[in-house]
């Protein structure tokens, strides 16, 4: 890209308006603080959990969403691709990754699985293949 030299008021003037509010660009750093006032959705990543440090902190994260009367919940699992499990052929390929393990582990669970009415992947902009909704039930 080459740089312009001649800039002209009206360019300067119409990039700083729209840096103030930039209405075509979706800001993920901020889209989940008013989601989480309005107990609408509670957000948690997963990476670097192992397969059991992840159900275990699910079944508390579950626990603590329906005291706390949250309607769903975003885990950011990733999407498996720097695994390290597709090498060993005593390993499931997809059960040994989060994103397929934790919807499993939830629907085993009897003690969980009563109280979530969906499990589904995310929306691109919530993280896509990398991420799954828990729609919980109303209480």
């Amino acid at each position: 890209m080459t740089k312009k030299k001649n800039i002209t008021q009206e360019d300067i003037n119409t990039w700083e308006n729209y840096i103030k509010d930039p209405k075509d660009i979706f800001d993920k750093d901020n889209s989940h603080k008013s989601n989480r006032s309005n107990n609408l959705r509670y957000k948690y990543d997963l990476h670097g959990y192992t397969l059991d440090e992840a159900n275990k902190k699910v079944k508390k994260l579950i626990s603590f969403c329906l005291r706390d009367n949250y309607k769903e919940i975003l885990l950011i699992t990733g999407k498996g691709i720097h695994s390290n499990t597709d090498e060993d052929i005593y390993v499931s390929r997809e059960l040994s990754k989060l994103k397929y393990s934790i919807p499993e582990f939830i629907k085993s669970d009897l003690d969980l699985s009563k109280f979530i009415s969906s499990i589904s992947s995310a929306d691109k902009k919530d993280g896509g293949e990398g991420a799954i909704i828990i729609k919980l039930k109303k209480l």
